[in-house]
């Protein structure tokens, strides 16, 4: 009997086979930029035929777990996914469930708390000195709207990943291009930003000192004044519907 989706109907062979080529992947310890074997050997390994196995090698490709390399002495190349994969799909989802931007929000003020938290006592020293560094360029960028951004995404990004929990930074990476608010119209004049800066350093403190509680605090506290401030000067921005854009 084939396996059931969760729609209730049996996966398609070609979904099947994916699976299959992803689990050889794991127990062969096939590392990005090994070469897969060429479609004669995979068409006899799987028992399946030359259509269905090419189905299955462009979904995983789109997944990101493969390239394919045209012409002579190409054939699949392992890859390792990012987070921009997870991103369409959820992103996609969000959209077809009419998400809000709210729901954004709601998210964060409970996600990002924790993270920190969980960063005071995790984060690695190399991973400090980024979370000290973006602290330092938003301060010097205060003028500059672009590169504070970036800092700022980078800020978050960080504590995400140092929480020792790869879902958390996964799915902020997933959702950075929605989190700060800028897609649905949300702006950040100098005072706003001066705000932020005060946070991060704050933050970073807390951090720096290993100390959860505070830390937890500082950017509990960090979150509610983002979302204070939206719903103060952008409250059309709320119920913006979440959507994946593929032009952006």
């Amino acid at each position: 009997m084939s396996p059931v989706a969760g729609n209730g109907r049996p996966e398609k062979t070609a979904l099947l086979v994916a699976r299959r080529i992803v689990g050889d992947i794991r127990r062969n310890g096939n590392a990005a930029g090994d070469r897969l074997p060429p479609e004669v050997s995979m068409i006899e390994k799987y028992q399946v035929g030359r259509g269905t196995l090419r189905e299955s090698l462009r979904f995983l490709e789109l997944q990101g777990v493969i390239t394919l390399k045209p012409g002579p002495g190409g054939g699949p190349i392992v890859q390792k996914p990012d987070a921009s994969n997870l991103a369409t799909t959820l992103l996609l989802m969000l959209q077809f469930e009419n998400a809000r931007f709210s729901s954004i929000l709601e998210a964060r003020c409970a996600l990002d708390p924790l993270m920190a938290r969980l960063a005071a006592s995790r984060m690695e020293p190399v991973r400090l000195k980024e979370l000290e560094e973006s602290v330092e360029l938003m301060g010097e960028s205060l003028d500059d709207l672009e590169v504070f951004l970036v800092a700022n995404r980078n800020f978050h990004q960080a504590i995400a990943w140092s929480s020792g929990n790869p879902v958390y930074g996964l799915l902020l990476d997933a959702l950075v291009d929605i989190a700060d608010g800028t897609r649905v119209g949300v702006s950040y004049p100098a005072p706003r930003r001066a705000g932020i800066l005060k946070a991060h350093a704050d933050i970073y403190e807390a951090i720096n000192r290993h100390d959860g509680d505070a830390s937890e605090e500082a950017m509990s506290r960090h979150m509610q004044e983002y979302v204070d401030y939206v719903t103060r000067k952008f409250p059309e921005a709320l119920t913006e519907l979440v959507t994946w854009d593929a032009t952006r």
